[in-house]
């Protein structure tokens, strides 16, 4: 189902009907209703746009040549995921080019991958020698349960988030851990720089989610939500030319919070969940 579907029979979030109240210099639209936000336009499907020139050029700078940099990432996220539970197995849903499936894996971590891009799922296997399937994550088949489910950046690129996540619960066991990190939409950066905020990406980004937003959508998808946090883009930056390039997201951000600190309850520019799956 497109977006231009999926509103026209109602609101993602809510169900209200309508297009929505266009916002951001027409780029997005946001129900009137529950103030979900979604891209205004359609897109082309996941296994379309995400081919070799999105991590070589159009999305990353590329991505596949920055390896350092991915892995400073993946580290930091797999610290991330143990400061709540440390699992036995996981599978991450949109694995890219399987850096934080290496670091996982590395770590004893029994860690598996699937991956829309070919050219993505291929990399993973080939350079960092990660089981990673090449399919929607959607329509994987479970087979075994896990203990972890991480989607890192993924939620907001999909078809459909609700059928996203009653996939990440079909593949989990009773009790298990979703992990999640999408952009914030109510960030300080979003605020003040807004069609500017390099995270509405709309030719990519569908769906553009809140803490509020988010938690609601788990919860009606059968997830209790333990833990949420924002923490702003510099949190991933490793050098100073990297600084350099995202300034203006340093100023936005600091005239927001009046601080210099790497999280915040919910002015960061990334929004990260950790939520369990229910008995349900």
């Amino acid at each position: 189902m497109t977006i231009d579907e999926t509103v026209a029979t109602g609101c993602l979030l809510c169900g209200s009907t309508g297009t929505g109240q266009p916002i951001t210099e027409g780029l997005l639209r946001r129900c009137a209703t529950c103030q979900f936000v979604w891209t205004a336009g359609d897109l082309p499907p996941p296994e379309e746009l995400y081919d070799r020139a999105y991590y070589e050029t159009d999305g990353y700078q590329d991505y596949f040549a920055s390896a350092g940099q991915r892995r400073f990432e993946s580290a930091r996220r797999l610290r991330w995921l143990c400061s709540r539970v440390r699992p036995a197995d996981l599978l991450e849903a949109g694995s890219a080019g399987g850096y934080f499936l290496r670091a996982a894996r590395d770590a004893g971590i029994d860690a598996s991958g699937v991956e829309v891009s070919a050219a993505a799922a291929s990399f993973a296997r080939e350079h960092l020698g990660v089981p990673v399937r090449t399919q929607r994550f959607e329509d994987h088949e479970p087979g075994t349960a896990v203990e972890a489910v991480c989607a890192f950046h993924v939620l907001e690129h999909v078809t459909d988030p609700r059928q996203f996540l009653a996939a990440a619960r079909a593949a989990l066991r009773p009790g298990g851990w979703l992990a999640l990190e999408v952009p914030n939409i109510a960030s300080a950066a979003a605020r003040r720089l807004g069609s500017a905020w390099p995270a509405i990406a709309p030719e990519y980004h569908r769906w553009h989610f809140t803490p509020e937003s988010l938690s609601r959508l788990l919860a009606e998808t059968g997830f209790r939500v333990v833990g949420q946090d924002t923490i702003f883009s510099r949190f991933y930056w490793r050098a100073p030319a990297r600084l350099r390039q995202a300034r203006n997201l340093l100023v936005a951000d600091f005239a927001a919070s009046r601080s210099l600190r790497v999280s915040h309850p919910y002015l960061g520019d990334l929004l990260r969940i950790f939520a369990r799956r229910e008995a349900r």
